[in-house]
């Protein structure tokens, strides 16, 4: 047995070898340690090799896929090698033969199918980057739902594109693996190298021929030759880890990287689209928006949002179909009641294909039909516009599939078609009358029995059963001689006979003893058999399901976005090939609600209006007040609309934006050895460089992370660059007041501030963003809202007040004022007592104005007035 271990370990030496043993997955030598800590479970030893002991650990069958999701979580790989006969028919073979075992599937983290493995709501991607000839094309696929996609793109952008699929897995050409690995664990994905073969486009696009059916793959489009490549090696690596089991993969979709809005990783992070900054869900605009009723659905709204589209005739098909759901509150409840039923059709489309599906695979699909077919019904009773009209036609047409699924399965199956049991009673005949003989044989033989009694007239003839003889006919001595005389005796067959009875046999009762000892055995056949024949009904009208799983996806997402809409007050935009960027009444959405579910009073909506006569508006106010919101909400807003959704807003007028760049927050890169202003820097440089006239960038506080004059240079000369240089939208928010004397330079250039009133040294932010500009960062106020010491806060008073001295009566009169400023004393300052509340102020704190009557109010006025100090007047 070792021998063999280590044959199929040979070939698979870069994963752990999952080996069958039973009821077991048994795991030896390195791999048994590795694997043992990566699941904290014991490390035991088995046996010897080379005179040493062998370290071993194992894992149910029954509970792998536990144990599997946590070793691909931390970084392996797994083959899982299973047995390919059973024991008895080794031994056939000799005493000491091995049961035969062979690898049939390897585990990576891009090429997981079962439900327990996956995020039912996210994509699992695999990816493969191609390089021929300079030209570089990436290709990724989904097997748990077939989905297949390539595009040709430069080499910068490659990255931009993996920040929007976030792959589990990225396959590269060995010569490749320097070039890809900072692409790949920037978006945490593990990298798989291949050989160059893997990538050749000849032997790629004779092996997608192969896969699809077809001569040529110009049915499919008209692909370069590295997205061959590409697509070539995705499915070169299929055929290895699935042992030629190819999934069911859809045709290949060609993108055209000019269809969409680009967005690069930096931005994406920035603004939080699908993951917060924190790292999970919850705080996203994805976790805001999603209110889907089915996997599909889900993954359908993350698709859009991670990829608005640029195409105008497509967003405004998206924004009617929204609308009809938004007009019509029955209509949209209604479907949303029918859609809560339908079950994950992609995938489990995948696993059928992939023959790791079950029972609960067919009924889901089962379920699914009869919920399409009902959701039909609902929509043929309304005036559709041509988008769900067409959707309505992809969701008839499967009768006699669902008739034959509803048939032939029970309501509830097992998991597993070895369990059997899911055939419904009555649906063949032959499973039927091997269930009967296997729950009621002894029903069978009483009845065989009064056939034999009524046939030779010995009313105590019985039929009996022993482990020797198996089933038997007995009867007393005395009636022997009439069953061995004729005519009986050709029938009824002598076996035994004892002192007191002589025991018989018939051809039908050997016949049916057969049938009942192996009838659960010839059940659980015959329900494989049928299982497989359903599994080929399913698959045989698998592009047809596909459009089925994509019409349920697309009205569950339509639906989605409109009860989003109609609860929480969305617009439809406006949405055109203009400069507009005009918002009226524009909110954050995740702040917003963040806002309602903490009980902290209404988000303050705020008006935007890039486009007309000022294509950048220069954000000025202190911290705290709302610019980084407000920069973020507007580039929400251009995003969601051009993904087809109504948007957080009174009103909105988008004009196409073509790219989508953001540059708020400061981090570090300390893997990379960059720091905060290096990072702040890298992102800013991106922007400049690739930014074009129709994108939509929104800087905030660049050049903070420098010296005041070097960030104020940097600020200055960005600004400038993004006016005379890009042209395009921008928001752009600074601490450098200086810079809002560059309206006057700068035509296109406008101040705009965040509004804050000052209250007895204190600062109360009203979030409100208006035309002009800041005098003042009100930092101080700040920090002393956030805690810091009162000595402190003094202490940042006095040198204030001593540079805005100096700054106004120039650098040498600021550096004598700096160099005059007292040192802080070594000892901690003396606590400040609080002062002493007037006399007005203690009669104030008993009043309750609703209770007062105007005479009432009058006389407190009075009162008041006359426990006033008095002063002197000269």
């Amino acid at each position: 047995m070792m021998a063999q271990y280590l044959e199929i370990k040979a070939e698979h030496a870069d994963a752990l070898l999952f080996y069958r043993m039973g009821d077991f997955y048994e795991l030896f030598f390195d791999d048994a340690v590795a694997a043992a800590e990566a699941l904290d479970i014991a490390l035991t030893k088995r046996g010897k090799h080379l005179g040493e002991d062998i370290a071993m650990c194992g894992v149910p069958v029954h509970s792998a896929e536990g144990y599997l999701l946590t070793l691909i979580r931390k970084g392996f790989r797994v083959a899982v090698c299973e047995q390919l006969e059973n024991p008895a028919e080794a031994k056939k073979r000799g005493s000491k033969s091995v049961v035969k075992r062979g690898v049939v599937r390897l585990v990576t983290p891009g090429t997981l199918t079962e439900e327990s493995l996956l995020e039912a709501r996210r994509h699992n991607y695999l990816a493969a980057i191609a390089e021929v000839r300079g030209e570089h094309a990436l290709a990724y696929a989904d097997i748990s739902t077939g989905a297949l996609h390539v595009m040709s793109l430069p080499l910068p952008r490659i990255g931009p594109e993996l920040a929007r699929l976030m792959p589990s897995e990225v396959l590269v050409a060995d010569q490749d693996q320097s070039l890809s690995r900072d692409l790949v664990t920037d978006i945490g994905a593990a990298m798989t190298p291949l050989g160059r073969s893997a990538f050749d486009s000849t032997s790629a696009a004779r092996r997608l021929c192969d896969l699809f059916g077809v001569q040529t793959l110009d049915a499919f489009g008209s692909f370069e030759r590295a997205e061959i490549a590409a697509m070539g090696a995705l499915v070169e690596y299929l055929e290895i880890t699935q042992k030629g089991r190819l999934p069911l993969l859809q045709p290949p979709q060609r993108e055209n990287l000019a269809g969409a809005m680009q967005i690069d990783a930096a931005t994406r992070r920035n603004l939080e689209l699908t993951h917060a900054l924190s790292g999970g869900r919850a705080g996203s605009l994805l976790a805001v928006m999603d209110r889907t009723m089915t996997a599909g659905g889900a993954r359908l709204l993350e698709r859009r949002l991670s990829s608005p589209s640029r195409n105008l005739a497509v967003i405004h098909e998206r924004q009617e179909m929204v609308s009809f759901a938004v007009d019509r509150s029955r209509f949209r409840g209604d479907m949303r009641a029918y859609l809560r039923k339908v079950p994950d059709v992609d995938r489990a489309m995948s696993r059928l294909a992939l023959d790791r599906g079950g029972p609960r695979d067919l009924v889901a699909l089962r379920n699914a039909l009869a919920a399409a077919e009902e959701i039909a019904g609902l929509l043929q009773g309304e005036a559709l516009p041509e988008p769900l009209a067409q959707l309505a036609q992809d969701l008839t047409g499967h009768d006699r599939l669902l008739n034959l699924l509803d048939q032939a399965l029970i309501a509830e199956p097992p998991l597993l078609a070895r369990d059997g049991g899911f055939i419904a009673d009555g649906y063949d005949a032959d499973l039927d009358e091997s269930r009967q003989l296997r729950d009621e044989g002894r029903g069978v033989i009483a009845r065989m029995q009064a056939e034999y009694i009524e046939e030779t007239g010995i009313s105590s003839l019985k039929v009996k059963h022993n482990n020797v003889l198996g089933y038997f006919i007995e009867v007393t001595a005395t009636h022997a001689e009439r069953m061995l005389s004729a005519p009986l005796n050709e029938t009824f067959k002598h076996r035994q006979t004892t002192a007191n009875q002589v025991r018989f046999t018939t051809v039908p009762l050997s016949e049916m003893e057969t049938r009942i000892l192996n009838a659960g055995g010839r059940a659980l056949e015959i329900e494989k058999r049928l299982y497989d024949g359903l599994k080929r009904a399913v698959l045989d009208e698998a592009p047809a399901l596909g459009q089925l799983a994509r019409a349920l996806a697309q009205l569950d997402l339509t639906t989605a976005l409109a009860d989003l809409a109609v609860e929480a007050n969305w617009c439809r935009p406006k949405v055109d090939e203009s400069r507009a960027l005009t918002i009226t009444g524009g909110r954050h959405p995740v702040v917003e609600q963040a806002l309602r579910a903490q009980g902290n009073g209404p988000f303050v909506a705020n008006d935007c209006a890039l486009g007309d006569e000022s294509d950048i508006w220069l954000l000025t106010g202190p911290n705290m007040a709302g610019k980084s919101t407000f920069l973020r909400q507007n580039a929400l807003i251009a995003l969601l609309a051009q993904m087809g959704s109504f948007v957080p807003a009174a009103n909105a007028h988008i004009g196409i934006v073509s790219q989508l760049f953001s540059r708020v927050g400061a981090s570090d890169d300390l893997a990379r050895g960059r720091s905060t202003f290096m990072v702040e820097m890298v992102e800013t440089a991106a922007i400049l460089n690739q930014a074009d006239a129709g994108a939509l960038v929104i800087l905030d506080e660049i050049g903070r992370g420098t010296a005041t004059y070097d960030g104020l240079s940097i600020a200055w000369a960005t600004l400038e660059h993004l006016h005379e240089v890009n042209g395009c939208r921008a928001l752009f928010a600074t601490h450098y007041h200086e810079l809002t004397n560059l309206t006057e330079k700068l035509a296109r250039v406008d101040n705009a501030t965040v509004a804050v009133k000052e209250h007895e040294g204190d600062v109360i932010f009203l979030h409100e963003v208006r035309r002009g500009a800041a005098d003042r960062s009100y930092g101080v106020q700040v920090a002393k809202l956030a805690g810091l010491p009162a000595s402190v806060i003094e202490r940042a008073r006095i040198v204030l007040d001593a540079l805005e001295r100096g700054e106004r009566e120039g650098g040498s009169a600021r550096d004598a004022l700096i160099d005059d400023l007292p040192l802080f004393s070594s000892r901690p300052p003396a606590p400040v007592a609080p002062p002493r509340s007037s006399e007005v102020e203690e009669a104030l704190k008993s009043v309750l104005p609703d209770e007062l009557s105007p005479r009432d109010a009058l006389a407190l006025i009075y009162e008041l007035k006359s426990k006033l100090p008095v002063t002197e007047t000269k």
